[in-house]
């Protein structure tokens, strides 16, 4: 991939040239700004940076075209997600919504009435916890408050949600009292969220803040299924979650190539 220092990043043709910062000094510190936050508004870039919305779309092409950012609904992210800096749920849910419903389908078929299910936080969990309203009397354990909201409008399902802090962009509780929730607890199945699925990595996440919470919902289940996206597999996010042994099942949907799905085996299905 480019770096800063690597490549040429002209000003367009036609582009308006501000008084305290060029044009390419402006890209710089624009891609500076990405990679610090992790993700950024489009419109905060361009009210930062004093420029109107058609030089921040010419700068942010510029730079995606050099592979530096992705583009993203609304905003933009570093080229390789962040490390330690989790994508917004807002622009979570717009990226792939129908795999991420055909996911959920598929999860919630594999649960029964009467069950008791734990839900990872995530917009494909979310999803899931969606598709469980055709489900009777299921206890529902999460620790993510978008999901405890969907699950209070389910009058048929029972809610425990855990305690814990807010990681706010992502709605989601964590910290020991999020793990201690689990302790004791035995459900029939745990459905988690990755955000990478890898062969020999295993199941990895992007912090590492949240794996102690994972840890504890993986313990408490009977069977364990992660659900991604087919653009999770074959990516390593920076922390390792689990290897792919403690996994049941890995659920994603048919756009992984077929190519790719012998390495993860029988516990592999895409829908």
């Amino acid at each position: 991939m480019a770096e800063l220092s690597d490549i040429d990043l002209p000003g367009s043709v036609g582009a308006k040239k501000e008084k305290s910062m060029g044009t390419s000094d402006r890209r710089r510190a624009l891609l500076l700004r990405v990679r610090e936050a992790g993700y950024v508004d489009a419109a905060a870039l361009a009210r930062d940076f004093a420029v109107d919305g058609s030089t921040i779309r010419r700068d942010l092409a510029q730079l995606t075209r050099a592979g530096l950012i992705r583009r993203t609904h609304g905003g933009v992210l570093p080229a390789e997600p962040g490390n330690v800096i989790d994508t917004p749920y807002q622009v979570r849910e717009h990226e792939n919504p129908e795999a991420k419903q055909a996911i959920a389908r598929a999860a919630a078929d594999l649960v029964q009435d009467g069950q008791t299910v734990i839900l990872d936080n995530g917009s494909t969990t979310y999803q899931i916890a969606a598709e469980l309203k055709r489900r009777r009397n299921l206890t529902i354990v999460t620790n993510d408050l978008r999901i405890g909201m969907c699950i209070a409008d389910q009058p048929a399902n029972r809610l425990h949600m855990t305690g814990g802090v807010l990681l706010d962009t992502v709605y989601t509780l964590v910290g020991p009292a999020a793990v201690a929730a689990f302790d004791g607890l035995h459900a029939d199945w745990a459905f988690l969220g990755a955000e990478g699925i890898d062969a020999e990595a295993g199941i990895t996440n992007i912090n590492v803040v949240e794996i102690p919470t994972k840890h504890a919902m993986i313990a408490a289940a009977a069977k364990v299924v992660f659900a991604a996206d087919s653009t999770k597999f074959g990516r390593r996010a920076f922390a390792t979650v689990c290897q792919l042994d403690e996994a049941d099942i890995l659920l994603t949907d048919g756009g992984l190539a077929p190519d790719k799905r012998a390495a993860f085996g029988s516990k592999l299905r895409c829908v």
